[in-house]
């Protein structure tokens, strides 16, 4: 970016140059003695019409039509293309005697008059140069036709500007020396690393720092934008970007689970310092067309730092297919290089064990407690414990902890309230998480009301192979185990050493876990609602496999705008789920229980989800037998079931509506709960290629909920 300070800026600025094409014609000038330059002084120097091959070395000759002294260059450095900034070649007239052999009077080179004609082209090559200077802070231009008028400079056809490490191209481009400000029209583009924009005009004041884009289209990239942003861009990096210029996609790939690239549309963005406005801002993840998904934001401003850039907006919507256009409030956001959070603030949850039902919570904003380690914390109202008056989530006051039936407590006014805090970073190499929920701000129940899981992993290296290291600790964690219920691990702390496969061999997919752990554990014991405690020993492996057995043996992951309703194709056919478990557990007083789980099933999908009616059915069933031995002392971890069945359907009804379905039964004649559903969610979801949207429920636990899931691409 040409700005003073452009590191801190240019979330839009971003500067894209192709190689400078061969034998091209390029002009580069030297302004040396203008009173009127900023405090970065701003350099110029001209190239010859044909760029001359010397043994590696470029011959650079300032101001050809009449020669001053060539000692004069002595700051500049000249790069053969083929090499790195750093290995640069310094090139002195010492340099020009030497490599000179069709040049005339070299001896007298400082003085002396010297023109292109002396230059015999017949001894030399015509080869791409790049020129860069040992001082970051100058500006170099280069385009086909150059010229000056009235203090004004203007250049014309495949405008390329390097300043500070960044580069511009554009059409045209004319430089007010006496006032330092750059204007640039047509097809102007600009890239640093993974950010991309282009604009049709482009105005900026060097001296005051100000400036003002026009008609701006762009592509974003949040994972590596702070990175970007602030990081030195090499001039190796040109090459690059080709394949970047393009912003709309005719072919994508998903990216599961994350979104990383957004299509981004302005038609003004003004510029002053380290702030930037625009009155109306689009973006979109779909990479392919505009209609499906738009978060159109309104009186957009931010402000960036090395650390972090800050958003503001005002009434903002969700626009889904053109048709449903949702309100939603941005307020400040924080975009750090802890990776957020851009997520919505507020948001609305049910949770009936810990919070009596409904309630409401809001994100504050991000605080670093050092350079690597960031808090969040989310303060909540509990509406429906505040409308009953009472509360069922805590024990008597003077009962004990042992895991006893909650009572109904009348409330009192920090009842109504409670929060969640996340804290998260890197400790040297080691990656901390700790999660931390307070359900009432009553200081004579927070003994009750506090639940917190930490971890810290990292990745090592055991038995010539990667392994995940972890050290965990936890208080009051739920847990669900099937037919047996929800139970609670009271306290505990230990580490575990994990390690995950995935592959595909021959058209077989296989997914391998293999763990060891041992903690110190205090929870609901198995067979009474006391509290035991025991140290643990763990020993897991598991290996899921999928055999095709009428599917296509490869599938072509790239999408075009045909798939309107998912992001990737559909691997239809016939298929063989196989599933194989070993656990091994041992406790205090030599306890132990111990499982061998075995499981095949198939699965069945039909259809490309491409027409409008039932053009995709998904359905796989899944035995799954436990033989099993020993018992546990804790309830959360007791085999519970030794025979499942676990089914799931999948069902395009129309156009864009799917119902999908997952359960679990269980067929253990020995169980009670014989023929129940252990574990279900069946849900009615609107499907699109840049989105998902559904209603859900859970018949075991009798909850439900509204999900909303964005899809990425690249």
């Amino acid at each position: 970016m040409i700005l003073r300070k452009s590191r801190k800026i240019i979330i839009y600025l971003f500067l894209l140059a192709n190689c400078i094409p061969e034998a091209k014609s390029s002009l580069f000038r030297k302004l040396d003695n203008n009173a009127n330059l900023p405090k970065d002084k701003i350099i110029w120097s001209e190239l010859t019409s044909n760029n001359y091959n010397f043994d590696s070395i470029t011959f650079l000759i300032q101001n050809p039509e009449k020669v001053k002294r060539f000692s004069q260059t002595k700051n500049f450095y000249l790069i053969n293309p083929t090499k790195s900034e750093s290995q640069a070649t310094r090139f002195t007239k010492h340099d020009v005697k030497k490599y000179s052999k069709g040049i005339a009077n070299t001896s007298q080179l400082d003085d002396k008059e010297f023109s292109r004609k002396n230059i015999n082209s017949k001894n030399y090559k015509s080869e791409k140069t790049l020129i860069s200077s040992n001082n970051e802070k100058e500006l170099v231009i280069q385009s086909k036709i150059q010229s000056e008028k009235n203090n004004i400079f203007s250049a014309e056809g495949d405008v390329l500007v390097s300043y500070r490490g960044n580069f511009l191209k554009a059409d045209n481009l004319t430089y007010d020396k006496s006032k330092d400000i750059i204007k640039s029209q047509g097809n102007v583009s600009l890239v640093v690393g993974n950010q991309i924009f282009k604009m049709s005009k482009f105005e900026y004041d060097l001296r005051n720092e100000k400036g003002k884009l026009y008609e701006v289209n762009g592509l974003l990239n949040s994972k590596s934008l702070i990175d970007d942003l602030f990081s030195k861009f090499n001039n190796s990096d040109i090459k690059k970007l080709k394949d970047l210029y393009k912003l709309k996609k005719d072919l994508v790939t998903n990216t599961p689970n994350i979104v990383n690239n957004w299509r981004f549309f302005a038609d003004t963005i003004e510029i002053n310092g380290n702030n930037w406005k625009s009155a109306r801002a689009v973006f979109t993840n779909d990479l392919l067309e505009l209609k499906q998904l738009k978060i159109v934001i309104n009186a957009l401003e931010t402000y960036s730092t090395k650390q972090e850039l800050r958003f503001k907006s005002s009434l903002n919507y969700l626009v889904l297919d053109e048709k449903i256009s949702i309100p939603f409030w941005l307020g400040n956001r924080v975009l750090d290089k802890f990776g957020g959070n851009l997520e919505n603030l507020w948001r609305i949850g049910y949770d009936n064990v810990d919070k009596d039902g409904l309630f409401v919570g809001r994100k504050l904003k991000t605080f670093n407690l050092s350079e690597n380690l960031s808090l969040d914390l989310e303060p909540q109202f509990l509406i429906q414990r505040s409308f009953k008056g009472h509360t069922k989530s805590f024990v008597n006051p003077g009962d004990s902890v042992s895991v006893p039936e909650k009572a109904r407590i009348n409330t009192i006014f920090a009842d109504y309230f409670a929060f969640d805090s996340e804290i998260k970073g890197q400790i040297k190499n080691w990656n901390l998480i700790i999660d931390n929920k307070v359900n009432t701000f009553d200081v004579e129940k927070l003994s009750n009301a506090i639940r917190v899981k930490a971890n810290i992993k990292k990745e090592v290296s055991f038995l010539n192979s990667k392994w995940e290291k972890t050290f965990f600790s936890v208080y009051r964690d739920r847990i669900w185990n099937g037919s047996l219920g929800e139970s609670e691990i009271y306290n505990g702390y230990g580490s575990k050493l994990e390690k995950q496969n995935n592959w595909k061999k021959n058209g077989i997919t296989k997914n391998e876990k293999l763990s060891f752990g041992i903690a110190n554990i205090r929870a609901e014991a198995f067979k009474n609602k006391n509290l035991a405690k025991s140290l643990k020993g763990n020993f897991f492996y598991s290996l899921n496999q999928t055999f095709p057995i009428n599917s296509a043996k490869s599938i072509n992951k790239l999408i075009d705008n045909t798939y309107e309703y998912i992001p990737v194709p559909v691997n239809k056919g016939l298929s063989l789920n196989t599933k194989l478990e070993l656990l091994f557990s041992l406790y205090k007083d030599g306890k132990s229980q111990n499982y061998l789980g075995l499981g095949v099933g198939p699965e069945f999908v039909f259809g490309d989800f491409k027409n409008k009616f039932f053009d995709y059915t998904r359905v796989g069933l899944m035995p799954f037998y436990k033989i099993n031995s020993g018992e546990s002392i804790f309830k959360f971890d007791q085999i519970s079931e030794n025979f499942t069945l676990d089914i799931s359907f999948d069902q395009q009804l129309f156009g864009p509506i799917i119902v999908k379905s997952n359960a679990v039964i269980n067929l253990d004649n020995d169980s009670k709960h014989y023929g129940e559903f252990i574990n279900s969610k069946f849900s009615l979801n609107w499907k699109k290629r840049s989105f998902e949207f559904g209603i859900f429920y859970q018949p075991h636990n009798k909850s439900g909920g509204i999900t909303f899931n964005l899809f990425g691409f690249e």
